[in-house]
């Protein structure tokens, strides 16, 4: 029987792709149902291809850009944050050292160890590595929290395109007569399968998934349809 290590147990863990693919779940989803939505509003008040296009293509890129850019500082503003309570800590841990060994031992007795052996817990973790056990067990920050910028803007960006261009295609290929219906069709279905991909590479529920992101989405586009039909004129 293979041996398992402790690195090798958490790679097969969902948690390690927690913070890549909720960026990339919510980049897809927002780039099938904003330009979906788009192009039925505009689509609906128009009795050309063209129009719908050319705003389709316009709010891809405009919007790619927007949600690399929103997550990068969002996510950047995190880790300010982070990087704000790490340093604290750190002057903590020079300054009061048995009150940060207090307050590790209070945090191991909350967790149900017993009072002596949460204080030798706290004690050998705190030789170990002091500022990392605390980052770890009183900030909750770790290597699989930890916010990446870089990596977050890149995964929104680039799905937001991948689910943007799937809607634009739609709209070269089907007929113009009808487009609100054939946009809404394919958009249920692009909603689904990517419902289902990230529930199954996250390990949840694909029914649940794919439930919750086509609601939302029917919403978004039927909302859509219908201000695009009010204050439409032919164009």
């Amino acid at each position: 029987m293979k041996k398992v290590t402790i690195d090798n147990y958490l790679d097969n863990h969902y948690i390690n792709r927690s913070n890549w693919l909720r960026a990339a779940v919510l980049g897809a989803n927002d780039g099938i149902i904003s330009i979906s939505s788009l192009a039925i509003g505009v689509a609906a008040a128009s009795a050309t291809r063209d129009p719908v296009i050319l705003a389709t293509v316009a709010g891809l890129v405009a919007g790619a850009l927007s949600m690399a850019a929103g997550e990068y500082v969002s996510v950047s503003s995190q880790t300010d944050t982070e990087n704000a309570d790490i340093e604290r800590e750190k002057q903590e841990l020079k300054e009061m050292p048995e009150n940060e060994l207090h307050i590790l031992t209070q945090i191991f007795e909350k967790r149900g160890l017993k009072e002596e052996t949460a204080k030798q817990v706290a004690i050998e973790l705190t030789e170990k590595n002091a500022l990392g056990t605390h980052m770890r067990e009183e900030l909750g920050i770790n290597e699989l929290s930890q916010a990446n910028p870089i990596q977050a803007a890149i995964a929104s960006g680039a799905s937001f395109t991948v689910g943007g261009v799937l809607p634009l295609l739609v709209i070269i290929f089907v007929p113009m007569k009808g487009m609100e219906y054939w946009l809404y069709g394919f958009t249920i279905v692009f909603l689904g399968i990517l419902g289902a991909t990230s529930a199954k590479t996250g390990g949840s529920s694909i029914k649940k998934a794919i439930l919750r992101i086509t609601i939302w989405g029917t919403i978004a586009m039927g909302l859509s349809g219908f201000v695009g039909y009010l204050f439409g004129v032919n164009v």
